[in-house]
């Protein structure tokens, strides 16, 4: 396969509902879309999930559309890509920014796969026929406001909820959520709001049952968060830690987390993805997938790694509507009783709209290569 054109699209869409976390607010999403054609005219497409500002990870979507204009792309002119576990390696020599790498990766498999007349859940090697999924919600402005939310996602089959804490909002939230609803499954995503300072705090978790207590400590760290594991039975579920196979191998080692959360943007794209699953599956530890507030092509592409027999727990990989208002791709992605049926059409298995796609995109830049 080799690549002729990319098209690189920054769009903005608003969404249904406001998104609080520890770090901010988010009410509009800034993100790109990389569409890639073979020289058999073959297109693939590809999500780029950096928020506009860096409070996940060091990337906003600016810069990854540099990297991915600049020094990718270009990276793949003149290569005859025989397998998309290829561009993994092409992209090497580039240090992280694993967004910007995982954008045009995923572009890579979704064409490849369609060339191969499979779809990519088959092409990476997934057996699911459908998927469980959760739902996470944002902090909200009340309890009751958080219990009307809760109570709806679980009349829409949802298997599990997670709920954002942070400090001041975390023990007397984490107990009226379970006085209300004790049997429910329960996680909680600090999103790296805590240090070692909190530990009596932390301790109190293990009262709640909890599926897991996703990120309570520095998003760089595994260290620290190996002495919270021996100190609380509640499991730690690592996301912004784990930007590779080899830092899950790490965790695992030194006992940092009984859980890995896997997103295909934080960790370079579906190849690394791969290879973290395979991974934490020898060592044990079962992996879910997280969510980048994705649109539909970034949500088609989760689908497709949750479908690997690792993925033990409900991804976030929610439905099109409890985001937004129309998605960019059709059809849009449904859950019905907590499930997602997995698209037998070939790559990720949805068509992208590219008239609703052209409706909110503020750039376009195409490359001929």
């Amino acid at each position: 396969m080799i690549i002729r054109d990319v098209i690189i699209r920054k769009l903005e869409m608003t969404m249904k509902n406001s998104f609080s976390t520890s770090f901010g607010t988010m009410k509009t999403r800034q993100f790109l879309i990389i569409e890639v054609v073979d020289e058999k005219g073959n297109k693939g497409y590809g999500e780029g999930v950096a928020f506009s500002i860096p409070w996940y990870t060091e990337e906003t979507t600016e810069t990854s559309l540099h990297m991915i204009r600049d020094f990718l792309v270009p990276m793949l002119k003149g290569k005859t890509i025989q397998h998309p576990d290829e561009v993994n390696e092409i992209f090497k020599s580039i240090r992280k920014n694993n967004m910007a790498k995982a954008a045009v990766e995923c572009a890579v498999w979704d064409c490849w796969a369609k060339r191969q007349g499979l779809t990519l859940a088959e092409a990476i090697g997934g057996k699911k026929e459908k998927i469980d999924v959760g739902i996470s919600i944002g902090l909200q402005a009340d309890f009751e406001t958080l219990t009307e939310r809760i109570n709806q996602s679980l009349k829409s089959g949802f298997k599990r909820i997670k709920v954002k804490i942070k400090p001041g909002h975390d023990i007397m939230l984490l107990s009226q959520i379970r006085e209300r609803f004790p049997e429910v499954p329960l996680m909680a995503d600090a999103n790296s709001a805590y240090t070692l300072d909190d530990l009596e705090l932390l301790k109190q978790l293990d009262q709640f049952n909890l599926t897991m207590i996703e990120q309570p400590l520095a998003s760089d760290d595994i260290v620290d968060h190996a002495t919270l594991q021996q100190q609380i039975q509640t499991p730690i579920c690592l996301d912004e830690s784990i930007l590779s196979a080899e830092d899950a191998r790490r965790a695992i080692q030194l006992g940092s987390c009984r859980v890995i959360n896997v997103k295909i943007g934080r960790v370079g794209g579906m190849t690394e993805a791969k290879k973290i699953h395979d991974v934490c599956q020898r060592a044990g530890i079962p992996v879910w997938c997280g969510g980048m507030l994705e649109a539909g092509i970034g949500r088609a592409h989760n689908i497709a790694l949750t479908t690997l027999p690792n993925f033990a727990f409900p991804g976030d990989t929610a439905g099109s509507n409890s985001y937004w208002e129309r998605d960019i791709i059709s059809p849009e992605v449904i859950v019905q009783d907590g499930t997602i049926m997995v698209s037998k059409l070939n790559g990720m298995g949805y068509d992208v709209d590219l008239s609703e796609v052209d409706h909110h995109t503020t750039r376009r830049i195409e490359i001929k290569l």
